[in-house]
C-alpha cells in the first residue's frame, strides 16, 4: 500500500529523529566522560556538553534524560566491566593466587580498554547518590580482591612477612595508576603491560 505523504513525512521526521544530530547514545557518552574527566562532574554543564559535541542541549536530552543519567551510564561501564571478571569462573576456581592472577590480568585489561570510564570512576567523590552507589560497588569489588590476596598468603604462594593490607593497597594503587599514564596504542600493549605488571607483583624487581 503506497505511503501517503502524511505518513511518508512522518517516517522521514521519525527517521531524523532517530538520527539527530549524528550522534547515538554511547557517541554523546564517549564524548561526554572526557569532558567530565577534563573539567570534573560537577564543574561540567549541560552547556558544556553541548559545545564539545557541537550540538544544543535539546539535542542530547534526545539521547539521555539528564547529566545524571550520563554519569550513571559511564560508571555502569566501568563496574560492568570489573565486576565481569570477578565472575568469571577462573576467578573462583583453583589456587588462590592463580585466582589472583587471573583478576589482576582482566583487571588491567578493563582499565586499558575502557580507561576513560575507569578514570571518572576513580575520581568520584561521592557527593551524589549516583556516585555512592558506584563507589559501594568498587568497595566491594576491592573486598573481594582483598579476600584474595588473604586467601593466597594463607595457602603460602605469596610471602606472610608483609602485612595483606599493604599487599592489596600496593596492588590497587599500582594498577589504579595506569589510568594517569597508559596511552592506548603507544609503545606499551595491554597484554605487555598486564605481564609486566604480574612479573613485578609475583616476583618483585630482582633480577634471577
Amino acid at each position: 500500500m503506497p505511503s501517503t505523504p502524511s505518513a511518508a513525512s512522518g517516517a522521514a521526521a521519525g527517521a531524523t529523529r532517530r538520527g539527530r544530530p549524528g550522534y547515538d547514545q554511547q557517541s554523546v557518552l564517549t564524548i561526554a566522560v572526557d569532558v567530565f574527566n577534563k573539567h570534573g562532574y560537577e564543574a561540567t554543564s549541560m552547556g558544556i556538553l553541548a559545545e564539545n559535541l557541537g550540538i544544543t542541549k535539546s539535542a542530547i536530552y534526545h539521547h539521555v534524560p539528564s547529566k545524571g543519567d550520563l554519569l550513571r551510564l559511564a560508571l555502569d561501564n566501568a563496574l560492568d566491566g570489573l565486576e565481569a571478571v570477578l565472575d568469571d569462573a577462573r576467578a573462583s576456581n583453583g589456587p588462590a593466587d592463580e585466582q589472583l592472577e587471573f583478576v589482576l590480568r582482566g583487571t588491567i585489561q578493563v582499565l586499558t580498554e575502557r580507561l576513560p570510564f575507569v578514570t571518572l570512576l576513580l575520581r568520584l567523590r561521592g557527593n551524589t547518590e549516583i556516585e555512592r552507589d558506584a563507589l559501594a560497588r568498587r568497595r566491594e569489588f576491592d573486598h573481594r580482591v582483598a579476600q584474595l590476596v588473604d586467601a593466597a598468603r594463607s595457602e603460602g604462594s605469596l610471602r606472610s612477612d608483609i602485612d595483606p593490607r599493604t599487599t592489596t593497597r600496593l596492588l590497587f594503587g599500582t594498577i589504579n595508576s595506569i589510568v594517569e599514564w597508559y596511552k592506548p596504542g603507544g609503545p606499551i600493549s595491554p597484554e605487555k603491560l598486564a605481564d609486566d605488571i604480574i612479573l613485578m607483583v609475583f616476583h618483585g624487581l630482582h633480577s634471577s
